[in-house]
């Protein structure tokens, strides 16, 4: 079963463990199934490429973000700027949104 996660595209977030800790960035991409987010400009890891004249391709080392696990980042308030848990709510129009659990502002973008 797949657990929901507190953590979306474009959502600043805290780096809380690793190499990059205490660093900040946007989220790029969450994968549920294997819990974890690709963070813009964290975790640079090196891959070795092969070269393939095929496809014009040219070999060598190359330096790519690499996933972090989702418990290792915590999303930043846009209202309060502070690293903080994530709670939800609904609003009186129904609609169910994301809250700050230090100011309780909305998180989520209207």
């Amino acid at each position: 079963m797949l657990r929901k996660a507190n953590v979306k595209k474009k959502d600043k977030v805290l780096i809380l463990a690793g190499k990059d800790k205490g660093k900040t960035g946007i989220v790029l991409n969450v994968d549920l199934k294997k819990e974890r987010v690709l963070v813009e400009g964290i975790n640079y890891v090196k891959k070795h490429v092969k070269p393939d004249p095929g496809s014009g391709i040219q070999g060598g080392i190359e330096e790519r973000e690499a996933p972090l696990h989702i418990s290792n980042v915590m999303v930043i308030c846009p209202e309060c700027g502070k690293p903080t848990r994530v709670g939800k709510k609904q609003l009186k129009d129904g609609k169910r949104v994301r809250v700050c659990k230090k100011c309780n502002g909305i998180i989520d973008k209207q």
